[in-house]
């Protein structure tokens, strides 16, 4: 389980770190950074917001796993940042699967065309996927059985491809139905966001 940290205070973090939460996931750098200088408790850290370009080099010193690896440029770009640091940066390929225009990730068409295996700086431990809203259970429950199935094919070529992030607090019973290995939690942690 993830917990979901954006906008949470720096208290609320630790005390659900002291209650047994291992990995953190942040929206935004600058809102991380701040926030991570002052935590000196050791957690996994995971980026999950849109990753912008020159935001690069931060996220890369910043976080553990950056999930939200949605472009050929930025991953090139992860591979460059990491590489300055001579670290072997974690990411996880974020996938478009239900279409939606209004969020990122690669399309399936576009995976295809991934050129991955010059990139010696990152290890690509698996996909994740933010579903559009308003969607049905069996939409949904479809849209993370793709997303699962992409993950599996990755894995044949790539094999530290294990993972697959998907379902947040109001779907992610599905999401585990359908194999989710990572869910992303913040209202049914924290409560609704202020």
């Amino acid at each position: 389980m993830i917990a979901v940290t954006k906008t949470q205070t720096l208290e609320k973090i630790k005390e659900a770190i002291q209650s047994g939460i291992k990995i953190i996931g942040e929206n935004k750098i600058q809102e991380a950074e701040e926030k991570f200088e002052k935590l000196n408790q050791r957690v996994e850290k995971h980026f999950i917001g849109h990753l912008q370009r020159n935001k690069t080099k931060k996220a890369v010193r910043l976080f553990d796993v950056i999930q939200t690896a949605d472009s050929q440029k930025i991953i090139k770009n992860i591979n460059k940042e990491a590489q300055k640091i001579e670290k072997k940066q974690k990411i996880m390929l974020q996938v478009n699967v239900g279409r939606d225009e209004k969020k990122y990730g690669f399309l399936l068409e576009d995976l295809n065309e991934l050129e991955l295996k010059e990139y010696k700086n990152i290890e690509i431990i698996g996909v994740m996927t933010i579903p559009p809203q308003n969607k049905t259970e069996q939409e949904l429950g479809d849209i993370f059985k793709r997303t699962k199935k992409i993950q599996e094919k990755i894995k044949k070529n790539i094999k530290t491809c294990k993972e697959t992030s998907m379902g947040m607090s109001g779907d992610y019973m599905l999401a585990i139905k359908e194999g989710a290995t990572y869910i992303r939690i913040g209202t049914n942690l924290f409560g609704k966001r202020k």
